[in-house]
């Protein structure tokens, strides 16, 4: 495994558990504060929200850099 493997590797799953732990966090916030329903609702949904745009930029990352590794067979072709 190279470096470069293990940074992607252990930077999604370090994010994710991240992730759970501010879930966990906000969760326990929304209990002690009796938020209610809708203002958990609204917490989670700031949350998710970031969440939301971590996932979309790892998609276009891998999206980018499939498209960079088929450039040179669409050259060969055309």
């Amino acid at each position: 495994m190279t470096e470069e493997q293990f940074a992607n590797y252990s930077t999604t799953i370090l994010v994710g558990a991240l992730i759970l732990y501010m879930a966990f966090i906000i969760f326990d916030l929304a209990k002690k504060s009796k938020a209610g329903k809708f203002g958990m609702a609204i917490l989670f949904i700031g949350l998710f929200t970031g969440v939301a745009g971590f996932i979309i930029k790892t998609v276009i990352v891998e999206t980018m850099e499939v498209g960079i590794q088929l450039q040179p067979v669409v050259n060969l072709i055309s």
